[in-house]
């Protein structure tokens, strides 16, 4: 029986992470530098907001940056190669790249909708792809870890996200159908469905919502408080390490336990 934290380790592997330049994308792909493993981050970005060289140092790893915007498949697709160039193979991929739209239903324009599927889905199910058929053609297994959301599961309240609700569903339901048709291959599929996390994203949100509607990331959750990234990249190194050997078709929700009804709501208790 090997030991519980060698399992956890990812020394030698190489993985790429979209959306890797900030946010709950660089906690991950952090976190892959500290546990041993080289990441390629592809991000939308010219150049990535957080200090993704300089864990190559600090971890003794390779980092690498490539500019591609996954909603767009020449772009995608040449950014993927570089990114697979510079790793030289590939153990997985993390699938983080997302945005997001918060307003009323009958508001949600086709264009504003349309750009949130072609990053949120679109984005998530070609990079998944190219990771799949690189480990294919490789003959290695290997992990693909999406990041959905807790919108595929409950609406938040006091947020209109429909638009975003729908890609991060699919989402979800990707990563369930992958798991199952690509087992046969050794690669597991499995998703992460963070709520409210303190992100770029988060503190945009609360700058463009009410007042009571951005009081509620710290209120709502069970727990009393907005989550952080390195709250929710731990589990993505359980998915991507052999500490998960037997978890495919899985979700992981990271909520403080909003999935199960408001904290608020239980004061009284």
């Amino acid at each position: 029986m090997s030991s519980i934290r060698k399992k956890f380790e990812l020394h030698g592997r190489n993985y790429i992470v979209t959306g890797g330049a900030m946010g709950i994308g660089f906690a991950i792909t952090k976190d892959i530098c500290e546990m041993g493993g080289n990441v390629a981050v592809i991000d939308l970005r010219e150049t990535p907001l957080e200090d993704v060289y300089g864990l190559a140092k600090t971890f003794n790893v390779k980092t690498s940056y490539h500019q591609a915007d996954v909603s767009d498949e020449k772009s995608l697709q040449a950014g993927f190669a570089k990114a697979v160039e510079a790793l030289g193979r590939l153990d997985g991929i993390v699938t983080a790249a997302g945005i997001a739209i918060d307003k009323p239903y009958t508001d949600q324009k086709w264009e504003e909708v349309n750009k949130v599927i072609q990053v949120n889905s679109i984005g998530t199910f070609f990079s998944g792809q190219l990771a799949v058929q690189q480990m294919k053609k490789q003959g290695t297994p290997g992990s693909v870890v999406m990041i959905a959301s807790i919108t595929s599961h409950v609406n938040l309240p006091g947020y209109r996200m429909a638009g975003y609700n729908m890609s991060k569903g699919g989402v979800r339901m990707l990563s369930k159908a992958l798991s199952a048709e690509l087992g046969p291959s050794k690669i597991r599929v499995n998703s992460i469905s963070p709520a409210f996390i303190e992100t770029n994203q988060t503190r945009t949100a609360r700058e463009y919502t009410s007042k009571a509607a951005g009081d509620l990331m710290n209120t709502a959750p069970p727990l009393g408080r907005i989550g952080t990234p390195d709250e929710v990249s731990p589990a993505v190194i359980y998915l991507l390490s052999d500490a998960s050997a037997y978890t495919t078709g899985a979700d992981i929700l990271i909520s403080g336990g909003i999935h199960t009804g408001r904290g608020g709501d239980y004061d009284m208790c």
